[in-house]
């Protein structure tokens, strides 16, 4: 049997097994995912890896991609599952990634690691293939992102509900949403993952994201029940985008499930936000693109979500209004910018679907927080948001992840594009009169464009693709989180991003790292840097990051 069909085989037995559970034997009790010792202790930090297995049979060289693809939609496969080689798939399958473990470390606030958890999966000699289980996708850059619930006892992060070594899961269909465009055939769901501060792990599924990811959530609990806000992108497929992908994408909500995953049957997606760049008076673009969300965070009952990549939309933050649903004004001016209201509330309602979705889109209720950039994707060079941190209601930081760009000068091993930057790195915006300004960027210590070395990577030239090193570099930052200190500064936590000559970046060993900063400053100040508190091995890569359940959010941390 060819590693195409055999790969195939496996998945339908999979999916057949949980679809005889969930249609005929509700009664039977899934594998717990508490089944474990993990707990956490309040005021320490999580941080999320993904690892893949390096397995060099998860792909054959000439076998077809993605798997059990259309013959108008294949490709073929230049390497086998050996790591990093087996990403140079990538360039020729848009949608190639594999499905990988995660694992959350413990750490102290100083980086030491206290304890480590592996959420189930089907390598798990005890996780059958109806048991509660989430995989992430190697090496999908903008996944498995950690946030503190809105009451500070929960933290949620993204992944999928599929078997380890699943090929082009992050860009499949889920099961309530198919898009028969799409190149990839396969269909799982997205999963939320809720770690509680008794170490307990509760898993809740959705159809949201087809085609494409969930990036982050946050869970907020809501009258009797909680309410989990998620950032992501939807659609793989031909334009326009059928009617339910553009309901599927951007920012949505969904209500925690109390079911193990075989026995969920998630139904329409729930939209609660989305922009369209019609607002700012620009041609409407792909509909349902702009609404391509990857930062996540909730500050002062106002959802903030910012967008930094892909070809439609504008790289930049923005905020849901929710005065019009409260019959309060909008806090969005006519030029599709604002600022919240004080008194502003979080949304519970999702967005009412209109007929004409596919051409119109969804009811636009966001806009550009006021100050941030307004250029259209397409012309703009030098903004690249993703991670989103308030230290107080006048000073945001904004993780900025660079434009991965690759260029290399061999004479001086530097990646030139990368270390030319000046908005890439941690940007501190403050609030001066009635707008967000950018008063600094904190770049000291990330050594943008240097490369570095990972023990067992290797350190000449990726032949297979373009000829550059295959030794990364750092490029920018991705997520972050932040405390606010007795001393007058604010610490700040962040994953960072990479340049490299990588078939995919997103493969790449990154860093987690630490920065401590004066928070009145609005001048750079001096002696300011970045320390590294851990580089990612061999085969792994570094993703999220938060404090623990049970951390009170009232206290500066987030």
């Amino acid at each position: 049997m060819s590693a195409k069909f055999e790969g195939c085989a496996r998945h339908v037995q999979w999916l057949l097994a949980s679809t005889v559970l969930m249609s005929g034997f509700a009664g039977v009790i899934a594998a717990s995912a508490k089944d474990h010792d993990f707990r956490t202790e309040p005021g320490n930090l999580l941080l999320s890896r993904v690892l893949y297995d390096n397995n060099p049979n998860n792909v054959s060289v000439g076998s077809s991609l993605p798997p059990g693809c259309a013959p108008a939609n294949c490709v073929t496969a230049v390497n086998n599952g050996v790591y990093p080689y087996v990403f140079n798939n990538a360039p020729i399958d848009g949608s190639f990634g594999i499905t990988s473990k995660i694992v959350l470390d413990q750490l102290t606030p100083h980086g030491e690691r206290i304890s480590s958890f592996e959420v189930p999966n089907s390598s798990q000699p005890r996780v059958t293939s109806t048991a509660d289980q989430m995989v992430g996708s190697f090496s999908s850059k903008s996944e498995v992102a950690l946030n503190l619930s809105t009451n500070g006892n929960h933290v949620t992060f993204m992944g999928y509900y599929a078997p380890i070594d699943t090929l082009d899961v992050s860009n499949s269909n889920t099961p309530g949403v198919f898009d028969k465009t799409n190149p990839v055939p396969s269909s799982f769901y997205r999963v939320v993952a809720d770690l509680d501060r008794e170490g307990d792990l509760h898993f809740t599924a959705t159809n949201a994201y087809s085609g494409n990811n969930g990036r982050a959530a946050i869970l907020h609990p809501y009258r009797w029940q909680n309410l989990i806000y998620t950032a992501g992108n939807a659609g793989n497929g031909g334009n326009p985008q059928p009617p339910l992908v553009i309901v599927a994408a951007g920012a949505q909500g969904l209500l925690e499930s109390s079911l193990p995953l075989y026995a969920q049957n998630p139904g329409t997606p729930t939209p609660f936000g989305s922009f369209n760049v019609t607002q700012l008076g620009d041609k409407a673009d792909k509909i349902g693109k702009d609404d391509n969300f990857r930062g996540l965070t909730i500050f002062n009952n106002v959802v903030y979500l910012s967008k930094g990549s892909g070809g439609n939309g504008v790289d930049t933050v923005y905020f849901i209004d929710n005065g019009p649903a409260n019959g309060q004004p909008s806090a969005c001016a006519t030029d599709g910018t604002g600022l919240p209201a004080p008194s502003a509330t979080l949304p519970t309602t999702p967005l009412a679907i209109p007929s004409n979705v596919q051409t119109a889109g969804l009811p636009s209720n966001m806009c550009i927080l006021k100050g941030f950039p307004t250029e259209l994707a397409t012309t703009s060079t030098n903004s690249f948001p993703f991670g989103i941190w308030f230290a107080n209601v006048t000073t945001l930081y904004v993780a900025d992840e660079g434009d991965g760009t690759n260029t290399y000068d061999a004479s001086t091993n530097t990646y030139t594009d990368a270390a030319a930057q000046t908005r890439a790195g941690l940007q501190k915006w403050v609030l001066q009169n009635g707008e967000w300004t950018l008063v600094y960027t904190l770049q000291a210590g990330l050594n943008l464009g240097t490369p570095y070395t990972i023990k067992g990577y290797p350190t000449g030239l990726n032949t297979g693709y373009k000829g550059l090193p295959w030794s990364p570099a750092t490029d920018g930052l991705r997520n972050l989180t932040g405390r606010v200190n007795d001393d007058g500064t604010v610490t700040i936590w962040a994953i960072t991003s990479t340049v490299s000559g990588s078939g995919d970046q997103g493969a790449d060993p990154n860093k987690f790292v630490v920065i401590q900063d004066k928070l009145a400053a609005t001048t750079l100040p001096a002696n300011e840097s970045f320390r590294t508190v851990q580089t990612a091995r061999f085969a792994e890569v570094l993703r999220g990051v938060s404090f623990t359940p049970g951390t009170d959010r009232s206290h500066g941390y987030h």
